[in-house]
């Protein structure tokens, strides 16, 4: 018999946002780890906002729809509370009641300079480490550093030279006038993106795009291919190595370990100083006839092979990174910006990693 199809809409639930969600969803062992890191992040909340005033929109809240944009790659914070304000599982999540009115976007924008100047993003990726620590899902002796192009938010045609007036725009086309850079020698010496200053003209290899962006960096644990520290830097030749060089520097412990890399590390100059922090520089040698800094001193022990195997893995977090946690191309300009979004979604990737780990245990 087939049903009826009514169109009267039920006026009450009696069915709680809890009941609801799946017991079994992989959101619910996120936010399990979540409520931990948020709550050991208490007292840090207290001290950026006034005792007096109006209370605003729990932090805990902003982070929470912060990682499910991240998660569910929400392109916008608009979105996100378009989303927020019909979702139920996201409702659920970040923690607002059935009957709650949802924030403007513009919360996210108000609220993005507190959080930045109290470097909330690095302390929510500390702690995050410290319940991977906890779990002992963590090396303290073996790691891989690499590093990858993210595409600044600036387009080719911002990229002038300082104090060059702006010619008038065709008639045309107004809003997007026509620019020839035939015969122009363009560098970073000589130009700015007046859309981003901080963004820098780079590519990683010949004949690649020379595209306006920054470099990311990680420095990955091998055992379980988690990111134990982050940095963003400006698109320089050497900003690769010296991010490599800080990161072991920063290396908790006096213990010995090793670091794996591709063969754009492979410098005398950087072996010789990994070598004085007692870093054993695992990196993959010159195969182009160059000589490489790396000899049969490394490339003779069984280690130096499976580092090889395992430095592939960092590609995966940058690949995830940027098909999900929409750090292919930036939303956000400035260094500081950018590495808060940057350090936000590596410490997202290791949730994830984190839940997986865990439900496999």
């Amino acid at each position: 018999m087939r049903g009826e199809d009514p169109q009267q809409v039920a006026i009450f639930s009696y069915i709680s946002p809890e009941e609801r969600v799946p017991q079994d969803h992989p959101l619910r062992a996120i936010r399990a780890l979540v409520d931990a890191v948020l709550k050991e992040l208490s007292s840090q909340f207290a001290s950026l906002y006034s005792h007096t005033g109006r209370p605003s929109i729990a932090p805990e809240k902003l982070l929470r729809a912060l990682l499910l944009q991240v998660l569910y790659t929400i392109r916008s914070e608009r979105l996100l509370i378009e989303q927020l304000d019909y979702n139920l599982l996201f409702r659920w999540f970040v923690g607002v009641n059935m009957d709650d009115p949802v924030w403007d976007p513009s919360t996210f924008s108000k609220n993005r300079e507190r959080l930045l100047e109290g470097d909330v993003a690095h302390a929510f990726f500390d702690q995050v480490l410290a319940q991977a620590r906890e779990r002992d899902l963590l090396s303290d002796e073996h790691f891989t550093v690499d590093g990858t192009l993210i595409e600044a938010w600036a387009g080719q045609k911002s990229f002038k030279r300082p104090g060059t007036d702006t010619p008038a725009p065709p008639p045309d086309d107004p809003g997007n006038p026509s620019v020839d850079f035939r015969g122009e020698r363009r560098t970073n010496a000589t130009h700015a993106s007046t859309t981003d200053p901080e963004a820098r003209l780079y590519k990683k290899a010949t004949g690649q795009e020379a595209k306006l962006s920054y470099l990311g960096h990680v420095l990955m644990e091998n055992r379980h291919g988690l990111v134990v520290d982050t940095r963003l830097t400006q698109a320089t030749g050497t900003a690769e190595r010296d991010a490599a060089l800080e990161m072991a520097e920063a290396t908790p412990g006096r213990h010995r370990i090793t670091l794996g890399a591709d063969k754009n590390y492979d410098t005398r100059e950087l072996v010789r100083e990994l070598r004085e922090l007692r870093v054993t520089p695992h990196v993959a040698q010159h195969t182009n006839g160059r000589a490489s800094a790396i000899d049969g001193r490394t490339t003779c022990h069984s280690g130096y092979a499976v580092s090889q195997r395992k430095r592939k893995c960092v590609e995966e977090i940058f690949g995830w990174m940027k098909t999900v946690g929409l750090l292919r191309k930036t939303r956000h300009r400035g260094v500081a910006r950018v590495g808060w979004m940057f350090t936000f979604a590596a410490a997202v990737y290791n949730l994830v990693r984190m839940r997986t780990l865990t439900a496999a245990a």
